[in-house]
């Protein structure tokens, strides 16, 4: 979960980059609600998918608005000063347009939304709820010389992760690295693809003890089909296949990325050199990252290990941002206009598919620092 020292520090953020003329904020996106004030509906539930809103205030105020339902199944708590909370269903009269709960709701805050100019986070809020509040609002303001939507300035706050979202990536990132573990186990000739992995879901949730959403790829390659992402299917690995396993932990709405590829059998010489140039790539790779570091070079960096030993160029990103989204900035691609930023959590995972042999990727998560970074996941990485 997010603390509140850290949700008091992420609001601080938001203020600080914002003029002085605005006086109040109301942000949607369930993202961004939590990353205020930890408040989000609990995954897999029925209210999953519902929506609420955050009013705060320049002097330190924030509001919570949202349905009964989608209240009662927030996962934590949230960091707010107060809460309104709309009785949309009773279990005694019939229910309203969801949506149109969180109107009435605002309408209960509107001592503060009429005090002074605001700015609504045009990006997560409907155009319907917005209406009510035209007259005293903005969706975008200058910096920099140029206008910024609310939705853009949180997403660039979001870059600079604090300790408390660090270690919640970290809880993450662990059970993956129990996913993995498990899938070493459960990879055999005659088992499945499916097999493996609700091997490495459950794994992945008995080490942090709650439900979780697993995603990702989990496909098997070989000489005759070299590339496979998606979901699990059930086709029956064979010897000689490659199995991917590209997968994220989501837990309280943040997620781990990490990646290791698993031979079926015993590897040939061909996947053996292959998968040594994935390894040197990766750490070629993992060795650029700093603040201040371009993303298009922690690209080269990985890709020049292919091309040295005589493999194309890599042929897709050598990692990106990661957090509350898949993927995020920074973007570490050829063509990246992305730097490096002290508190950016990133993804590395060059990969190689060749044909006739097969496809694998290889992938760690790091934390950029002033100096370097701080390898995050501890997964092992091998081929057997």
């Amino acid at each position: 979960m997010l603390t509140k020292d850290g949700c008091t520090q992420r609001v601080a953020n938001f203020w600080t980059r914002v003029p002085r003329e605005f006086s109040w904020a109301l942000i949607g996106d369930p993202r961004h609600v939590q990353y205020f004030c930890d408040f989000r509906p609990n995954p897999i539930s029925f209210s999953a998918d519902q929506k609420s809103l955050l009013l705060l205030e320049r002097e330190g105020g924030a509001t919570l608005l949202a349905d009964n339902f989608t209240r009662r199944t927030a996962i934590t708590d949230p960091h707010v000063t107060r809460e309104i909370v709309v009785p949309w269903y009773t279990h005694k009269k019939s229910v309203i347009n969801r949506d149109h709960a969180l109107a009435i709701a605002l309408d209960e805050v509107s001592d503060v939304w009429t005090s002074g100019e605001g700015l609504v986070e045009g990006e997560g809020v409907s155009f319907a709820l917005a209406d009510h509040l035209r007259s005293h609002m903005r969706t975008e303001f200058p910096q920099d010389g140029r206008a910024l939507t609310v939705g853009s300035l949180i997403r660039d706050l979001r870059r600079c992760k604090l300790p408390d979202e660090v270690a919640l990536l970290k809880t993450c990132m662990r059970a993956g690295a129990a996913g993995h573990a498990a899938a070493f186990a459960a990879t055999a000739a005659g088992q499945t693809e499916l097999d493996v992995y609700l091997a490495i879901q459950q794994a992945c949730q008995r080490e942090v003890g709650t439900a979780a959403i697993v995603y990702g790829d989990f496909r098997s390659t070989n000489a005759e089909r070299h590339k496979a992402g998606g979901l699990p299917t059930n086709n029956v690995l064979q010897d000689g296949d490659l199995l991917i396993l590209d997968f994220s932990v989501i837990l309280d709405g943040y997620r781990s990325d990490f990646t290791n590829t698993i031979a079926v059998g015993t590897p040939s010489e061909a996947q053996v050199k292959q998968f040594e140039a994935c390894e040197a790539a990766l750490s070629a790779a993992a060795c650029v990252l700093k603040a201040g570091a371009r993303g298009a070079d922690v690209y080269e960096a990985a890709s020049a290990q292919f091309l040295q030993r005589g493999y194309p160029a890599l042929a897709h990103h050598c990692g990106h941002g990661l957090g509350m989204e898949h993927p995020e900035p920074p973007i570490l691609v050829p063509e990246s206009t992305d730097v490096l930023r002290a508190g950016d959590v990133v993804t590395i995972e060059p990969g190689l598919y060749v044909e006739g042999v097969g496809g694998m990727r290889f992938e760690h998560n790091y934390l950029v620092t002033e100096s370097g970074a701080e390898q995050l996941s501890d997964h092992r990485i091998a081929l057997v």
